[in-house]
């Protein structure tokens, strides 16, 4: 199978250079790791959008390892599954409701409207061009989960640090890539543009690092940190090297303070992630700790 390499790392030779990230056992283990953080926040839950249990056209665009479709259609036997991804890295021993296909979300699709009672979309940040135009082609009922790229802290713990250079650097990189890292902060307006209709947002904090007093963000922490340990070496460096000029020593020396600080307990960052999902309310769930990163997730459903 061809792939590219580069920096020491491997990448999808499908579409070369369309995506960011790469695809070899470490990126597969982060992504993995970061599957378990996701049903740590979700308590066990692989989605919120109120979708009945005899769900029947099911697709997962960004598949990745393929863990979240394999879990899906194992707890949905009745269901066909599809899972999109530029890298065939999934696992041949798989559900007989499940496969695997080699595609760009960003081409043009060839499903037929109405083909899927459900869209599941995690992680797709600086992955997509044209939102606007992806989320009409996914008019369907799309539940999206993603990450915000800028850590924070309620405590003010991440100002003037590593966590808060990571924030601008990341953004800056997307921007030249001309794939935006942003899409947390937008993904509501274009939804709702697209036709989109009851488009909600569920914002959760997701501590980075174990912190946190509460027991069991203290181990939500713990496995998120491991992620960002792992990844983000994969999260920055084709970005860096190749759109902001960086050489792959600066990057290294830039990741080795990232690490330093994911260790130091004085930093109270978290993340925010994002759900998008169609409820009929909108609600922001309170943590009483900090945390350095914002994770989204949106669930929504076409005007009929």
């Amino acid at each position: 199978m061809n792939y590219h390499y580069e920096n020491g790392r491997r990448y999808h030779a499908y579409h070369a250079g369309s995506y960011w990230g790469p695809n070899d056992e470490k990126a597969m283990e982060q992504l993995d790791i970061g599957h378990h953080v996701f049903n740590l926040l979700l308590d066990g839950k692989l989605y919120l959008a109120p979708i009945p249990e005899d769900v029947e056209q099911v697709l997962d665009i960004g598949t990745g390892t393929g863990i979240w479709a394999i879990d899906f259609a194992d707890t949905h036997p009745a269901a066909r599954v599809i899972g999109t991804d530029l890298s065939p890295i999934q696992p041949t021993w798989i559900p007989p409701n499940l496969h695997f296909e080699v595609d760009d979300c960003c081409d043009d699709w060839v499903y037929g409207k109405d083909s899927f009672d459900f869209i599941h979309v995690r992680g797709l940040y600086g992955c997509v061009a044209d939102w606007d135009k992806f989320y009409k082609e996914a008019l369907d009922y799309l539940e999206q989960v993603e990450v915000s790229v800028v850590p924070k802290s309620d405590d003010g713990s991440t100002n003037n640090t590593v966590f808060e250079e990571w924030g601008r650097v990341s953004l800056q990189a997307g921007d030249a890539f001309g794939k935006t890292l942003r899409i947390v902060d937008e993904a509501k307006e274009k939804m709702i543009k697209a036709g989109f209709v009851d488009v909600q947002e569920h914002r959760f904090k997701c501590p980075v690092g174990p912190w946190a007093k509460d027991p069991r963000l203290k181990v939500l922490g713990k496995y998120n940190r491991l992620q960002w340990e792992m990844g983000i070496e994969g999260w920055s460096m084709m970005l860096l090297t190749r759109f902001l000029n960086w050489t792959r020593q600066e990057v290294e020396v830039y990741l080795a303070r990232m690490r330093q600080a994911l260790r130091d307990p004085s930093i109270h960052a978290y993340q925010e992630k994002y759900s998008y999902p169609p409820l009929p309310l909108l609600f922001l769930l309170p943590f009483p700790w900090d945390l350095p990163y914002p994770t989204t997730a949106l669930i929504t459903k076409p005007m009929t």
